[in-house]
């Protein structure tokens, strides 16, 4: 598995036969370096936490371009389909998706989700989620979404087993660093975590350090990543 950070949540996915985004904000996200098209460039899949702006980001002018499947909440679904976005893949709380290359799978979090119209009007777009996604021949990886700690993330590590967790870390929105090591320490069995949702607007956290000093000691490595550096997991 080869995996490239964009800032904030957006994270591109390199496997055996698929391409895939999640949460792929880009335009208008201050910390991207890349170009929209070279971040995409090859993308088969794109899976949404929820439907906030800054995760949104470019998931239907990328599917649009590209030819991508849109995977999200049934709602955020809807939303988009009426927005002339046509290969969608429903999905909700619970559920499980095979997209033959791997398969996907929703679980709770704890935070919002909706999104504003052109003419200022707010759209309640379902819940939001978090993704465990697994592949042949690959470890499964857990990108929590916006969240808050809860005791059920016990519950994901007993039934997925995740190996990479991606969890955010900037506060306010969702945990913040101490409270996110709290999580990845107490409920999951992670080989290798990685802090995202900080240094991208000056109400988070700068950077992961809260974070990376909560897992000092623990079993788990924490991998920092560099902002456009694909890496091998």
């Amino acid at each position: 598995m080869k995996l490239t950070w964009y800032g904030h949540s957006a994270f591109r996915i390199e496997i055996a036969g698929a391409v895939i985004l999640i949460d792929p904000f880009l335009t208008g996200n201050p910390v991207f370096k890349a170009t929209v098209g070279a971040a995409s460039a090859g993308a088969t899949h794109v899976v949404l936490t929820h439907g906030h702006g800054d995760h949104l980001g470019d998931a239907a002018a990328i599917a649009k371009e590209t030819g991508a499947k849109i995977i999200a909440d049934a709602d955020i679904c809807s939303w988009l389909g009426r927005k002339g976005v046509q290969k969608l893949d429903p999905m909700n709380t619970g559920g499980t998706t095979d997209q033959g290359a791997f398969r996907v799978s929703y679980t709770v979090a704890h935070h919002s989700s909706a999104t504003v119209d052109e003419n200022g009007v707010s759209h309640a777009l379902g819940h939001p989620h978090g993704i465990v996604i697994r592949a042949e021949g690959e470890k499964t990886l857990y990108h929590a979404g916006d969240t808050d700690i809860f005791s059920d993330m016990a519950l994901i590590d007993e039934i997925y087993a995740p190996k990479i967790g991606i969890l955010p870390v900037g506060d306010r929105f969702t945990m913040n660093g101490t409270v996110a090591a709290m999580a990845a320490r107490r409920f999951f069995h992670f080989e290798t975590v990685i802090p995202c949702h900080y240094g991208t607007f000056p109400l988070i956290d700068a950077t992961p350090e809260r974070f990376v000093e909560g897992m000092r000691g623990a079993e788990a490595k924490v991998l920092v990543l560099d902002n456009g550096v694909p890496v091998d997991l």
